[in-house]
């Protein structure tokens, strides 16, 4: 068998360091140094606390700003519900409709304390409209206008006639177009009074700046000197000639739209001055003319028609107007506050239109038409009821008022589901029924 040399020299290496070893006297170690390598060795290792990895810390950061981020957003909306919330309530009141057809009377006393009265408004004013002219004529008119007449000669009045004549200080003679009574002296103050005057021919040369006059007809007596006049204004309208002129048709046209725009105006102007919680019917207010063609000055065009009146106007109370109406057509009133829905609408037919708008004291008149009784309701009784309540309460609150038909209540914000407890965060409107 071959030997294996190698294997013989690593055999031989390990007995010879084997035997080394064994020959070798084992040294004693003093006990203090085996102390001290105690001390020395590594003491085991203790298993380390676990430590997440950075992808671990990353989650578990995020998660925790989520966590924030919701209990912020939750507190903003609970402070927005806080200092915004707000409460809009639309309420549709009870009604009933009226078909009115109704004959009523008022007086003019306003302190009465029961049945209807009235107020009289009366305001005047005037409207002008200038006309071409159309066609020419022949044409004599003579000047006119108004003189005062004096009294300075004693304490008895002077009758004058009809057409007594007044001489001008421009050297023309006038004359009164009425008979008048000049009024006696009262102490040192002269009588006087005020009467038209036309010149004594036509044409243009009757036309007169302001004049001073004499009763012609007392000349050479002492009278002469204590009756004396003065026009008020200029003498005008005198003319002669072939002159343009409005047909009567076309006056009366232009007089019609006068009075029709005159009454508009007035009865605008009156409405203006209407107290609050007072009605005037547009049917209750009447114009009155003193002619009925308006008063036409002549240009060398034309001439210009002047339309003067008075508007007399019926007020009436609403409150009790609409308490009249209302008794008397609602079986079931019970005397609840109540207004009347489209009440200026009515039309209104006054029954004796003969007497004079000045000196009427009682009217029968009627009203008919259509409105609707709207019962009324305590607002602010109503937002008491509704502050802090719940949102499914509104309708139990609504059973104590037993005028109201219906409620809508919108809340902000949306996810609100209680009414604020402000009064000022409560608005309330009423609506009337269609």
């Amino acid at each position: 068998m071959a030997k294996n040399v190698f294997q013989d020299m690593v055999n031989t290496k390990r007995a010879r360091t084997a035997l080394h070893q064994k020959s070798q006297p084992r040294r004693e170690v003093p006990v203090e140094r085996r102390m001290e390598r105690r001390e020395e060795a590594p003491r085991a290792r203790r298993p380390e606390a676990y430590v997440p990895s950075e992808g671990g810390r990353k989650r578990g950061g995020r998660r925790g700003l989520w966590v924030v981020a919701l209990i912020s957003i939750i507190f903003f909306l609970f402070a927005l519900s806080f200092f915004f919330a707000h409460a809009e309530v639309t309420v549709t009141p009870k009604s009933t409709e009226l078909k009115l057809n109704e004959n009523l009377s008022a007086t003019k006393d306003s302190s009465i304390s029961s049945g209807l009265s009235f107020d009289l408004v009366v305001i005047s004013g005037e409207e002008s409209k200038t006309v071409a002219a159309t066609e020419q004529k022949e044409t004599s008119v003579k000047a006119t206008g108004t003189a005062v007449l004096y009294n300075a000669f004693s304490g008895a009045p002077q009758p004058l006639l009809i057409d007594t004549r007044l001489e001008g200080s421009n050297g023309k003679i006038y004359k009164t177009v009425k008979a008048v009574t000049i009024p006696g002296m009262k102490g040192d103050t002269p009588g006087s009074v005020e009467v038209g005057i036309y010149a004594d021919v036509p044409g243009p040369e009757g036309n007169s700046d302001p004049l001073d006059f004499k009763i012609f007809g007392f000349k050479g007596s002492p009278k002469y000197a204590k009756f004396y006049g003065r026009s008020k204004g200029a003498v005008t309208g005198g003319v002669q000639g072939l002159l343009p002129i409005i047909p009567p048709e076309e006056q009366a046209r232009a007089t019609a739209d006068l009075r029709n725009t005159l009454r508009e105006n007035l009865l605008q102007k009156a409405r203006d001055q209407i107290p609050a919680g007072f009605i005037l019917f547009k049917d209750a207010a009447f114009l009155v003319t003193n002619t009925d063609l308006g008063e036409l000055s002549t240009t060398p065009e034309g001439g210009v028609i002047t339309l003067k009146g008075t508007l007399y106007g019926f007020l009436f109370s609403e409150e009790r107007l609409t308490e009249k109406l209302v008794k008397d057509k609602v079986t079931e009133y019970e005397g609840t506050k109540v207004t009347l829905s489209g009440i200026r609408d009515l039309t209104f037919n006054l029954s004796n239109k003969d007497v004079p708008f000045a000196d009427i004291n009682t009217i029968n008149f009627t009203l008919s038409g259509t409105a609707q009784a709207l019962y009324q309701f305590d607002t602010d009784k109503l937002r008491g009821s509704l502050l802090g309540k719940p949102k499914k309460y509104l309708s139990g609150v609504l059973l104590d008022y037993p005028y109201i038909d219906s409620a809508e209540l919108k809340l902000s914000p949306f996810w609100s589901r209680t009414l604020p407890k402000k009064s000022s965060d409560i608005e309330i409107s009423v609506v009337h029924p269609k």
